[in-house]
């Protein structure tokens, strides 16, 4: 009886032990809950693969944007094929997540309602930029310049913090009939309505003003913004409204 209680007790500690070490290793990263998907969440980034995306104006195959170890980054070293990442699909009306991080001086961008012509050289020539940066970059010093800010545009409606380098940083952006609001790290930064005649009067008096397509559409491609300095994304995820 002591035997056969020392070997249930045995089992049952191997046991917790194999349920602890796989709770704790476990990645939650790029996955949807039952809940999310129930309410309509898809993901742009599977964790593993580039599907779903390919460069600006360009049908070519890709090396400088990886994925690896869950995330979706800029590789700094690869100069054999440079380029802005765009989504396969478009979007109008929608709610997107995700999570970012830079290296110490590290600049980026997210641009939405994106053009993809020909005749169009970049996505920031058409795609307003919710603006990713670090704060040891020289530009931290321009209040338009922040992360969360509608890039040259407008500065942080309400003061939001970014992480350290090289620390995970979350973003939204809520999109409906080209009312916009951008968050950081749960802040609301900015907010914007691309059908407004303030808005057509404020890009006339920036220096987009020469980009006839600049913040001109309220649906488009979504782009990630190729840097020198590298750029990681993960947890990209999206719900139409």
């Amino acid at each position: 009886m002591k035997k056969n209680l020392t070997n249930c007790l045995s089992i049952l500690a191997i046991s917790a032990a194999i349920f602890t070490c796989y709770s704790f290793s476990a990645d939650p990263n790029n996955k949807l809950s039952a809940q999310e998907k129930k309410q309509g969440w898809k993901l742009l980034f599977d964790g593993t693969s580039t599907s779903g995306w390919h460069l600006y104006n360009s049908q070519d195959a890709f090396t400088v944007w990886k994925a690896k170890d869950g995330e979706l980054f800029c590789d700094a070293t690869d100069k054999t094929g440079p380029g802005d990442l765009v989504t396969d699909k478009e979007y109008k009306n929608y709610d997107l997540k995700f999570d970012w991080k830079l290296p110490k001086g590290g600049n980026s961008g997210v641009f939405i309602n994106v053009l993809e012509r020909k005749d169009v050289p970049t996505g920031w020539a058409s795609g307003p930029e919710y603006q990713l940066l670090d704060n040891a970059n020289p530009d931290y010093a321009k209040p338009q310049y922040r992360s969360g800010c509608l890039f040259g545009m407008s500065s942080q409606k309400s003061p939001a913090k970014t992480k350290p380098e090289n620390t995970w940083n979350h973003s939204e952006i809520k999109q409906k009939d080209g009312k916009v609001q951008f968050y950081l790290n749960g802040v609301l930064t900015t907010e914007e309505n691309f059908t407004s005649k303030a808005w057509a009067q404020k890009v006339a008096k920036s220096h987009f003003h020469a980009y006839p397509e600049y913040g001109k559409h309220t649906s488009g491609h979504l782009v990630l913004q190729d840097w020198a300095t590298g750029i990681a994304f993960r947890n990209i995820k999206i719900k139409e409204l």
